[in-house]
């Protein structure tokens, strides 16, 4: 059998692995599910940690960026990601 990867982004509300989870995106190497942005009203786990525990490997956490005197109101990304994966068989 081959092994193909799913991974995961989460975004958080800090750099924690265990804070809330306000928006996410999957890819699925596998090629069985598609997902678009907005496919879901709630995210796939509440927290990074949660994914975790459910077997998610975690392969990058976001830096801690200082940031800049008087941006901090500012709309900008969303600075907080995790990435995960997952690695399933498939024939």
């Amino acid at each position: 059998m081959k092994q193909r990867q799913i991974v995961m982004v989460l975004y958080t509300k800090s750099s924690a692995l265990d804070s809330e989870v306000v928006g996410w995106a999957t890819y699925d190497g596998t090629g069985k599910k598609f997902h678009h942005p907005g496919d879901l009203d709630d995210p796939p786990y509440k927290t990074g940690l949660e994914a975790m525990l459910d077997g998610w490997r975690v392969i990058q956490i976001s830096q801690l960026v200082q940031p800049y005197p008087g941006a901090e109101y500012n709309t900008s990304f969303l600075p907080f990601e995790i990435v995960l994966e997952q690695l399933v068989e498939v024939e």
